[in-house]
């Protein structure tokens, strides 16, 4: 009788290891998968995302040249109409990450910063100078350097930059919703990301 309970034992023993062996060679099957998966929604999302605008604005140029002191003054001055196309970008294929399998958390490390190009088209009316101070290179070079500054400030006061961020949360939102969805953690600056609305007060 002591012999086949001590058998019993033996092979529930046995059989109990075995399916704890199993159970373990399937949670780290199921981790890899998962941090398989996640790896290629990164990659998926790692893609340019742009966001355009445009502008028109009218620039009045005037430059003033004293001669011989301030006996005579020589003007010259000129209309320009600037169209630009503006173009706000991010590049995800920049973002830093780290995955931690162990503790099943996805590790933001750094976003990229928007990457801004302008693109104007000047042209140029009414323009009027003299001989003594006529226009020349320096002046189309001091214009396109005040209509690049000039549109810039516009530019962050407009709602370009907001849709461009935007745009960027919505995708970043993708990491939330996919590690969410399989038990995994989010983290961004050593902060855990706990709902999608939380993405849109990180600093970039």
């Amino acid at each position: 009788m002591r012999k086949i309970l001590f058998g019993v034992i033996v092979v529930a023993a046995l059989l109990f290891t075995f399916k704890q062996c199993g159970s373990n060679k399937e949670d780290k099957i199921v981790l890899q998968e998962s941090s398989a998966l996640i790896q290629e929604q990164i990659k998926n999302v790692g893609k340019l995302v742009v966001t355009e605008g445009h502008f028109s604005e009218v620039f009045n140029y005037k430059n003033s040249k004293e001669i011989l002191g301030s006996f005579f003054t020589s003007d010259k001055k000129a209309l320009v109409v600037v169209n630009a196309d503006v173009t706000v970008a991010y590049d995800l294929s920049k973002i830093e990450y780290k995955i931690d399998e162990a503790n099943k958390t996805l590790i933001i490390l750094s976003i990229p910063k928007e990457e801004i190009k302008i693109s104007p088209d000047l042209k140029y009316y009414d323009i009027q100078a003299d001989y003594f101070n006529p226009f020349g290179a320096e002046d189309y070079n001091n214009i396109k350097e005040t209509i690049k500054k000039s549109l810039v400030k516009k530019l962050e006061k407009s709602e370009i930059k907001a849709n461009a961020k935007n745009r960027l949360i919505s995708e970043l939102s993708k990491f939330y919703i996919l590690t969410n969805s399989l038990g995994w953690t989010l983290k961004y600056n050593e902060n855990i990301i706990e709902s999608s609305n939380q993405l849109e007060t990180i600093k970039l």
